[in-house]
């Protein structure tokens, strides 16, 4: 599968919409599954308060991950990312409410480089709060 986003056909400035991605408590229980993360911090209210966290909290790797899903959409496929970094700044606190959290993920290109390919910035933010820094996708597109 190749990217199905032309280089030519983006300039920098070229904005990725903003998604809005919902995380409940039963995508962290399947992500602690996937990833062997078995920290009950992020599945247990009395775990986190005991912590002295201010509730569950979304698993770092998965707040990543979700962030990525805007530039693997936006590309078609996933295999077309180079590097993909990111500083984790607050994290993502999901009640146990049914509604959970939502993640939005807007990008935007901040330049085109050599060998098609283009590098996008990632706001991520969660209840206003930023909660990825300096994150940041290298492409590869056709």
């Amino acid at each position: 599968m190749t990217a199905t986003v032309s280089y030519d056909d983006v300039e920098v400035g070229t904005e990725l919409p903003e998604r809005l991605f919902p995380l409940r408590r039963d995508d962290l229980v399947r992500y602690a599954g996937a990833s062997g993360d078995f920290n009950p911090i992020h599945w247990s209210d009395r775990a986190a308060a005991e912590a002295g966290l201010p509730g569950v909290l979304a698993h770092g790797m998965l707040t990543m991950a979700t962030a990525a899903r805007l530039v693997t959409d936006w590309l078609g496929d996933p295999g077309a990312v180079v590097e993909f970094g990111v500083k984790f700044s607050s994290p993502v606190i999901v009640p146990d409410d049914g509604a959970g959290a939502t993640v939005s993920v807007r990008g935007m290109v901040e330049k085109k480089l050599d060998d098609n390919l283009v590098v996008v910035n990632l706001t991520t933010r969660c209840d206003g709060k930023k909660v990825l820094m300096a994150a940041r996708a290298t492409v590869r597109l056709r």
